[in-house]
Order: C-alpha cells, then structure tokens, then sequence
C-alpha cells in the first residue's frame, strides 16, 4: 500500500465534498494510491481545526502556505476562492507537489496561463475539477460520439440554468466582480462541456445580461446570465447558455446533440440517464429511448452492481479524486488538466470581449 498525504485549502462546500471524496476514493476504486487526509487550511485557524475534526484530517494548518509547505502533504486541492487559486498553486508546484484546482482555474485567462507555466515546470500532475462532465452518463456520450454514433454533428446546444440568486438571501459578495457574475462561476461549466463533447470552439458571439440590478437592496454589477452563438473548428454551429436566475432550476445542466444519424439529450437533474434517437429504428419504434447508467457505463461499477440504482453529486467528486490519484500514479496526464481549464478562460475572455463590441471573437486570440 502507498499512502499520499492530501493538503486541502478550504473547507466550505466543495472543500467538504473533496475531503469526503477523497476520504472515500481508496476503498471505492481500490486505487493504489492510498489517500491519507494530511491537512486542512480555511480562512482561519478555528476553522480549519473545526474543519480538520470533522472530516477526519490529520492537523488543521495556520493559512494555505503553512499547509503547502508541509513535507506529510505530497499533493494540493484547492478549494479557496478564485482569486487565491494562482498564488497557491503556484507555491504547491514550485516544490513539486501535484494540484487539483477547483474551476474555475483563476480570475481570467492570464492567471490560467500563469498556472499553466508553473504546471509545465513543475512537470507534476495537474487538473482543473470539472465534475459534472464526469458522471457516467456524459462519460457514455462522449464514447457514443467518438465511435461516431450520431453519424454527422448537425447541431449542439448547452445550458446550464439555476436559480440561486433569485432567492431573498443572496450574499453580496454574488453581485459584484467579474469572477463573481454568471460568466465566471457558472458558465465555466457548459463551456467545458462543450469543448469536451465537440471539441475547441473557433469563434463565438455573446450577449451578457443583468436580469435583476437590485437584490433585496445590493447592487448588483455583474452578469446574471449569458448567452453564447459558437461555431467550433469543425464547422458545427451550437449555442451555450447560462443563467444563475432561471426561476424553478436548481441543476439545469444538460446538453442536446443532433446528428445526421440520430440524437442524444442529457438533464443533470436526471444525472443516472440519457435519451438516445436512432433514425434507422423501424417506423413503428421510432423515438427517443432512455438509457439508465449501469455497470457497462464509465466509472458506474466501483459504486453499485446495480443497473439503474444510479450515482449522485457526491459520487462525481470520488470520480475526479480517483482521476487525480490516477495521473499521479501513472505520471500520465489525465484530462481535464490547466491547458483545459484555460480553455475555459479563453472562451470567457472571449464572451466578454463579444459582449462589449458586439463582434464575433475567436477564443484563440485570447
């Protein structure tokens, strides 16, 4: 058995669902590489011992540097806002330690790139933690599609559509900064989806909005959703949207994919499922069918024997831990890795650059 030490940096929301996953991913994948929760820093010292004692972590650290530094802590997730992600990460790669960054990467294009430099001098394992492309379901369509399933791609459109800022409470650190607005933190997740399922996007045209100006007496200053006309290197033309003000959503991540021989439809909200068209079906079968996610799917079986039993969000973060695990293990890169993730960036770069001069925008410029 080879233990490695994991450092996490945060212990809110997703520093949780990382310290779980990865208190987990051992005894799920029976992967070689034993996790041992080495570490855990937060915004203070109270709360990273609260944090450390009720997760199972070995000490709580003063501040992120004190828990990079420590020799126990081989490899780094961060879980910290945004703008803390360059700083840290490039402190974990300076002395050689692989990093997990939670999406997106940095708060624009040139902190991705910076993150990306120090990854390639370190020459270490890196990835960016995009996880809902990860559940077996999208797993499936990304094999049905490279084995050509829907024939021609003819057509794509992405979404992803919550409504957490409409409620009465929102924090006001939601309506300001531009990391902080729906381009920044919501829409990172349609575009890696589709830059994963269609490939690298050639040019796109953009329109940001700001649904609601005043939330309960905070100005808001950033976008509430954005709207995306893409045409990507293969010629396809498809659509992106996000929206944190989509009344009645809470996890409306899904994607439709036409193609000359059939067509898919995937809802994260039914995350253990997709909806398959052939057009060769005989007349009288004609139609959608849905596919339950099952032991023959991606990642499903180190979970459950059962077909349609299903995985949930919790199960996504195990899957991205085993991921990361993997690509140290191997010394293979495992995607998505910090070129992925600032991919992402570039289209965001883009989309802003659209919007203010209503122009079409190649990513690639940015």
């Amino acid at each position: 058995m080879n233990q490695i030490g994991i450092g996490i940096v945060g212990g809110g929301y997703m520093g949780k669902a990382h310290s779980v996953a990865f208190a987990s991913v051992g005894a799920v994948f029976e992967t070689r590489l034993k996790p041992r929760l080495a570490a855990i820093a937060a915004s203070s010292p109270a709360s990273a011992e609260r944090y450390a004692q009720g997760f199972g972590f070995a000490r709580a650290a003063q501040d992120w540097r004190d828990l990079v530094s420590d020799p126990a802590v081989d490899a780094v997730v961060i879980a910290s806002p945004q703008n803390t992600h360059l700083q840290i990460a490039e402190a974990a790669l300076a002395l050689g330690k692989p990093v997990l960054c939670e999406k997106p990467m940095g708060l624009d294009a040139s902190e991705a790139r910076a993150m990306v430099a120090a990854a390639k001098s370190a020459g270490v394992a890196n990835m960016v933690a995009y996880n809902y492309i990860r559940t077996p379901a999208s797993q499936y369509v990304r094999h049905l599609l490279s084995e050509g399933a829907l024939g021609r791609i003819t057509g794509f459109r992405c979404v992803h559509e919550e409504d957490f800022h409409i409620a009465q409470k929102t924090p006001a650190w939601r309506c300001e900064g531009e990391a902080n607005g729906c381009l920044g933190d919501l829409a990172p997740h349609p575009i890696n989806a589709a830059l994963a399922l269609m490939g690298p996007i050639a040019e796109l045209n953009a329109v940001m909005e700001t649904v609601y100006p005043d939330r309960n007496g905070i100005p808001v200053t950033n976008d509430d959703q954005v709207q995306m006309m893409v045409r990507f290197e293969s010629g396809v033309v498809g659509h992106i949207h996000a929206s944190r003000v989509a009344t009645g959503r809470k996890m409306g991540y899904g994607y439709e994919i036409t193609g000359t021989e059939g067509a898919i439809r995937f809802d994260q909200e039914d995350q253990n499922a997709i909806w398959f068209y052939r057009k060769d079906d005989p007349d009288g079968q004609k139609g959608f069918r849905k596919i339950l996610t099952g032991p023959d799917h991606p990642d499903y079986l180190p979970f459950c024997q059962g077909a349609g039993h299903g995985t949930g969000y919790q199960d996504q973060i195990i899957i991205e831990a085993h991921d990361f695990l993997t690509a140290i293990d191997t010394g293979q890169a495992v995607w998505p890795t910090f070129e992925a993730g600032l991919e992402v960036h570039q289209v965001i770069a883009a989309a802003r650059a659209s919007d203010a001069t209503r122009t079409w925008q190649a990513p690639s410029d940015f």
